[in-house]
């Protein structure tokens, strides 16, 4: 018993020590549906104490999702064959699918870091980061989230959060190739759709998603305060 509780106590010395390492899960091209059960499995491990903060960098099929905003389900025009999902993150109407990246960050919010506002910011901050590496500014519009391009005329990136016991999940959406004509089956976040763009149109040509991931994870490293190691 004894070495049982040196253990313990080594192990919580350990992660005090280590509080500001968070773990990168790549999942590859996986189903919405797939994807959030492994974000809400990882969501309870957090909450629970048993694992580390995280971070979940996916691509989606083709899925519109809709979250709590009152009167959101109005922003649905013709879906069509593309799955419609009703989820627990703030905001309206948003699409994923194939040439955009898609991260989750699963943190435990401690004490000085209890603010959505800026933990919001702080997302957006990484984002435009990112795609100023590839030569697009980004910006900020006053009373909208997600990164705005071109002057704040043209929506690049989206931003649904949720948080339960002060653990973050749900996440961001930055268009890379994604195929825009799909967001004409919403108005995005109660926008017309021909605001929305991706980094391949804006640059005119293909931009290849590993970096971007890449950047994307040092930057939100930065903002978040976390150092992310493979999980």
């Amino acid at each position: 018993m004894r070495a049982a509780v040196d253990a313990g106590a080594d192990a919580a010395v350990d992660r005090d020590r280590d509080r500001d390492l968070a773990e990168v899960i790549d999942l590859g091209l996986l189903d919405y549906q797939a994807a959030r059960e492994r974000q809400l499995e990882v969501v309870a491990a957090r909450q629970r104490g048993e694992r580390r903060d995280a971070l979940l960098l996916v691509e989606h099929p083709h899925v519109i999702t809709v979250g709590r905003r009152q009167g959101a389900l109005a922003n649905l025009l013709r879906p069509g064959d593309v799955p419609v999902v009703e989820v627990e993150r703030g905001g309206d109407v948003t699409y994923h699918g194939p040439g955009q990246v898609v991260a989750y960050p699963i943190l435990a919010l401690g004490e000085g870091e209890r603010d959505l506002h800026r933990f919001l910011r702080n997302l957006e901050e990484a984002m435009i980061r990112t795609v100023a590496g590839f030569g697009i500014e980004g910006t900020r519009e006053p009373g909208k989230t997600g990164m705005w391009v071109g002057g704040g005329k043209r929506k690049i990136a989206s931003i649904g959060i949720a948080c339960r016991k002060w653990v973050t999940f749900h996440g961001l959406a930055l268009n890379v190739t994604t195929d825009l004509a799909y967001f004409a089956r919403i108005q995005p976040c109660g926008f017309d759709a021909g605001i929305m763009t991706s980094m391949s149109a804006e640059l005119g040509r293909e931009v290849p998603l590993a970096p971007v991931k890449a950047a994307l994870t040092d930057h939100l490293g930065a903002t978040l305060g976390r150092r992310f190691i493979p999980a």
